[in-house]
């Protein structure tokens, strides 16, 4: 249903539109740039297309997944055994065998760093590559790529399998860049009946009732002639025909129409969400969408730590190998910059309740695709897995590396609502080792 919400408008970023609108009304356009900005802006070499961020939420234990401690004592160490990988000299835990045959296809961050330890303030530093308030103060990775890199034929830019991620509240936003930067949610790809909410057209609905009602539509873009000065209005005609487009497009139809992979794949990718996430979101990299958000969520494991990765581990390690190697046999890893982390690591003590507690000093992550050498490893941390004593990345280093492989400037600044300027990052700078 190409419906119209006209929200009210009070800031030139059209902070006021919803998720539904996003859809019914359309697509993106430059926002908070000067002439001389505009002019003055260089394009840089990109080294990626696109980008699929695998967001680990709750945090998961860096000990028992990519930085075991053998020669730790049992405390600290865990109950999990190190196994060797296709990399000479680099082990994982035995919980990850199939990640461990793929190693040499991923570079390997063990110096992963930061000093806060609450779920939604660390989120939104990872997420954003800048420090702010445990409500989001600062424009998600995702929001900004979208802002600078426009509506790419007609699927959305920035896109979330199956939603943003979310603890008490939901993270990732566009904040004040607006309702067109934000996250479109896929929904859980697994669903036995699933259909993108918004994009599927009800049965008795045709082409042509979807034609005549857009140019009913088109009878409201007559406003802008009497309202210019309200951005709302003034780029209400290109988001309405960006809406119609997506609904009416076979393009954008297939990206999100998942049954059209082969029963086999899909079973290796495993029949869960998060292995239905993964290959969604390699099928929307293949249609055009520039950042995809894969929220694998469930890691916050402050008791029985075990009992809990003796399930999510064997999942995320089957789902996310295979989607590895099938990004690298279809050729598309080479033009898709792969990220993977959580908001931190985990305490390097067992607590009394035989878990692990939230610990932003240390913690793994894993890079792949678009120039990344695979078998690399980057950072390392102490003999318990405590610190990280070589090469630390921090959330804004992370971020960075993502600007700087889609091309985007960092250092570039964008206008806030109440007009002031302000640099994408403000520190960091892209981590050069992934690449040599």
């Amino acid at each position: 249903m190409l419906d119209v919400s006209l929200t009210p408008y009070r800031s030139r970023l059209c902070s006021g539109i919803s998720r539904r609108d996003f859809l019914r009304i359309g697509a993106l356009a430059p926002i908070g740039l000067s002439l001389g900005q505009l002019l003055a802006a260089q394009p840089r070499k990109a080294r990626a297309k696109s980008v699929i961020l695998v967001f680990l939420g709750g945090g998961i234990s860096h000990h028992d997944s990519f930085d075991p401690k053998p020669g730790a004592v049992e405390e600290i160490r865990g109950k999990y055994k190190s196994i060797p990988t296709s990399v000479p000299g680099l082990h994982v835990t035995e919980m990850l065998p199939h990640m461990a045959k793929v190693m040499d296809k991923v570079a390997l961050v063990r110096g992963g760093s930061h000093e806060n330890d609450h779920h939604e303030t660390a989120t939104n530093w990872v997420l954003s590559g800048r420090l702010g308030s445990a409500f989001g103060d600062h424009p998600a990775i995702g929001a900004v790529v979208a802002h600078e890199t426009g509506f790419q034929g007609v699927v959305p830019p920035y896109i979330a399998v199956p939603k943003n991620p979310s603890f008490t509240w939901e993270l990732g936003r566009s904040v004040w860049l607006g309702g067109r930067c934000e996250s479109f949610k896929c929904g859980n790809p697994n669903d036995k009946e699933f259909r993108v909410r918004d994009l599927s057209q009800p049965a008795n609905v045709t082409p042509q009732m979807i034609e005549r009602r857009r140019s009913l539509l088109g009878a409201v873009d007559t406003l802008q002639a009497h309202v210019q000065s309200n951005d709302q209005i003034a780029t209400y005609d290109e988001f309405s025909q960006k809406a119609a487009q997506m609904v009416l497009s076979p393009q954008a139809q297939a990206a999100f129409d998942i049954a059209k992979e082969k029963d086999a794949l899909r079973d290796e990718y495993g029949r869960s969400e998060f292995g239905q996430s993964l290959l969604m979101a390699r099928r929307l990299t293949e249609a055009g969408v520039r950042f995809v958000t894969v929220n694998y969520g469930g890691w916050d494991h402050h008791k029985k730590i075990f009992e809990g990765l003796d399930k999510k581990l064997p999942e995320f390690d089957k789902s996310f190998a295979r989607f590895i190697r099938d990004m690298d046999e279809r050729g598309t890893l080479k033009d898709t910059l792969v990220a993977c982390f959580g908001e931190f690591g985990r305490t390097p003590k067992l607590n009394k309740d035989a878990g692990r507690d939230h610990w932003g000093r240390a913690g793994s992550m894993i890079f792949a695709g678009a120039g990344v050498v695979g078998g690399k490893v980057i950072g390392s941390t102490d003999k318990n897995g405590a610190y990280v004593t070589d090469r630390p990345v921090r959330p804004a280093d992370v971020a960075w590396t993502i600007y700087d492989a889609l091309g985007i400037d960092a250092n570039r600044e964008l206008i806030t609502p109440e007009g002031r300027p302000t640099h994408i990052l403000t520190e960091g700078a892209p981590v050069r080792e992934l690449y040599a």
